[in-house]
């Protein structure tokens, strides 16, 4: 009986450690890219974004509801653009309410907008699907 518990007890611990050094491996290693750098300015119209709950009816890389255009390429969208976004802001439209935005309040909306835009496009139709299961996309 003894021998069974410090059996399963070596084994518990092998599991434990094998474990653990799996996670120091996958989590200590570096990653193909860094995180993309993101202004004071625009860190603020994310959040005004977030405040807002403009997800609630836009969309960024193809998240959020539907009740609004995915923004994920509007600023670079020669139809559109910043001037496009800011009208918009304050004037809304049917089914957008008027927010009231400050003029500043409005540019910090659109440098966060630029940013999602300057990383990259959606509908991403050059992903590519690997050998080892991960998808590689195409960035700006």
């Amino acid at each position: 009986m003894h021998k069974r518990i410090r059996q399963n007890k070596l084994t518990l611990m092998i599991f434990i450690t094998v474990c653990a050094v799996y996670t120091v491996i996958v989590y200590s290693g570096k990653t193909a890219s860094s995180a993309p750098y993101l202004s004071s300015q625009a860190m603020e119209g994310e959040k005004l974004w977030q405040d807002n709950n403009c997800a609630s009816c836009h969309q960024i890389y193809g998240l959020g509801g539907y009740l609004g255009d995915d923004l994920t390429n509007v600023i670079s969208n020669p139809h559109k653009g910043e001037n496009y976004v800011k009208a918009f802001l304050n004037a809304g439209s049917k089914s957008m309410p008027k927010f009231n935005f400050t003029e500043e309040e409005k540019e910090q909306i659109v440098q966060f907008l630029s940013h999602v835009d300057w990383t990259g496009y959606y509908p991403n139709v050059d992903a590519e699907l690997g050998k080892d299961g991960w998808v590689s996309i195409k960035y700006k």
